[in-house]
C-alpha cells in the first residue's frame, strides 16, 4: 500500500534504495547531500531489509566498495557532491570498463574547487561527458522534484542491470534539501543469491562446476582485444540512445521560443514561462529527464516550430552545446545562467529572454 510522507530530497533518495530492495550503500559525508548518510543510518535497514549501510574512511574508498558489490552482482549505491564526485572518477570508469551496474547520486553544488554548499549544475560536463578517462559514458537522470529524486532510484537500478553500466542520478543542492509531498512505493525483499545468480550469470558469485570462472577486469593490455572492447561499448551507448531517452514539454505546441532546462533550473523556468505569456510572449518548456541519452531528435523537431532557445542553467553554460548541437544550427540557441552557488529568479530569466531575442 502507498502512503504520502513530507520528505527532503535527499531523504527520498534513501528511503527508495531501502523500499528497492538495494542490498548496499558506501558513501561519505558531505553537505549538501549528507543527509542520505544520515537517513539511512537512523532507520537502521540492516533490521528491516539487511542493507548494508557503511560510511566508508573516503569517497575514494566507498567507490571501491560500490565496485566489489556490484562485481558480485548486488544492487549498491553512493552518493556525494561534486568534489566528492570528483574523487570517486577514477572508481567510476573502472566500473564502466568492467560494465558494472550501480547508481550514483551527485548533489551538485558551487564550485570549481571546494566552492560553496550552495546549490549549482556546473557538473553537467562531469556527469555527461565522461568526468573520468576513456570513450565511456554513464546513463544520467536530472530529477526536478523530490518524488523523482525517489522514483529515479529504481529506474536507476532498472537501467544499470538492463545494461550493466553506472547511472548517475545527477542532483543540486536545491532538490536534496528542499521538502515536498512524496509518495512511497511498498516495500520490496531483496534478491536472494540464488536469484543474484540468475539475474547476473556474470558476476563473481563463486563458481559452479558446470561454467567456466568469472573474471571482472577493465585492464588488458592487448591493443586488439581492447579496441574490440571500445566498440561494444559504442554500440551499447548507441542502443541506450535509441531506447532510454527521456523528456517533458510544457506548453510546446503553439510556442515561439523555448526553455531548455533540467533539474532546479526548469522548476524556475516553469514560472518564467507564466511570466512572459503574460507580457504575450509566446514560451515553452522543454525539460531533458536523461542528459545522457539527450533528447537530440525531439529538439531538432522543436528548432522547425521556434524562433529561438534559451538555455537556462545555473552554470556558465554547459548543456548549451548538447543543445545547439541538437538544433543544428537551425534557429539561435542562447545562455542564461547564474554561477557560484546563486539561483536565477524567473524575473530574470524572463528579462534575458526580452533582451536576447525581443
Amino acid at each position: 500500500m502507498k502512503e504520502l510522507r513530507l520528505m527532503k530530497g535527499n531523504e527520498a533518495i534513501a528511503e527508495a534504495a531501502i523500499r528497492a530492495g538495494v542490498d548496499g550503500y558506501f558513501g561519505y559525508p558531505i553537505t549538501p547531500q549528507s543527509e542520505v548518510l544520515e537517513y539511512l543510518m537512523l532507520e537502521r535497514p540492516e533490521k528491516r531489509t539487511g542493507m548494508v549501510v557503511l560510511q566508508a574512511e573516503s569517497e575514494i574508498a566507498a567507490i571501491n566498495m560500490v565496485y566489489a558489490g556490484a562485481g558480485a552482482g548486488k544492487m549498491v549505491m553512493t552518493s556525494s557532491s561534486s568534489p566528492g564526485i570528483s574523487l570517486k572518477q577514477e572508481g567510476i570508469t573502472y566500473m564502466a570498463g568492467a560494465e558494472l551496474p550501480c547508481m550514483i547520486l551527485n548533489v551538485v553544488r558551487g564550485g570549481p574547487g571546494l566552492g560553496t554548499i550552495q546549490p549549482a549544475q556546473s557538473d553537467y560536463f562531469q556527469a555527461v561527458k565522461g568526468g573520468g578517462h576513456g570513450d565511456y559514458k554513464l546513463i544520467v537522470l536530472a530529477p526536478a522534484s523530490v518524488q523523482e529524486m525517489y522514483d529515479f532510484v529504481e529506474l536507476s537500478f532498472d537501467l544499470a542491470f538492463k545494461y550493466r553500466t553506472p547511472v548517475m542520478i545527477l542532483s543540486d543542492g536545491a532538490i536534496g534539501q528542499m521538502m515536498e509531498k512524496v509518495e512511497v512505493g511498498e516495500q520490496k525483499t531483496r534478491l536472494t543469491d540464488a536469484q543474484v545468480k540468475e539475474r547476473c550469470p556474470w558476476a563473481t558469485t563463486g563458481k559452479d562446476a558446470n561454467r567456466e570462472r568469472n573474471i571482472i577486469t577493465s585492464l588488458d593490455l592487448d591493443p586488439q582485444r581492447q579496441e574490440v572492447f571500445n566498440h561494444k561499448l559504442q554500440a551499447k551507448y548507441k542502443k541506450i540512445e535509441e531506447n532510454e531517452v527521456r523528456f517533458e514539454e510544457i506548453q510546446t505546441e503553439d510556442a515561439e521560443y523555448l526553455f531548455v532546462a533540467y533539474g532546479t533550473s526548469s522548476r524556475i523556468c516553469q514560472k518564467s514561462m507564466q511570466l512572459a505569456r503574460e507580457k504575450g510572449i509566446k514560451v515553452g518548456l522543454f525539460r531533458p529527464i536523461t542528459l545522457f541519452p539527450f533528447p537530440t531528435e525531439r529538439l531538432l523537431e522543436l528548432s522547425k516550430q521556434v524562433k529561438g532557445m534559451l538555455s537556462v542553467e545555473m552554470s556558465a553554460g554547459q548543456m548549451i552545446e548538447d543543445v545547439k548541437l541538437a538544433v543544428e544550427c537551425n534557429i539561435p540557441v542562447e545562455h542564461f545562467g547564474r554561477m557560484g552557488g546563486i539561483i536565477p529568479s524567473p524575473g530574470e530569466v524572463v528579462e534575458a529572454l526580452e533582451q536576447i531575442f525581443l
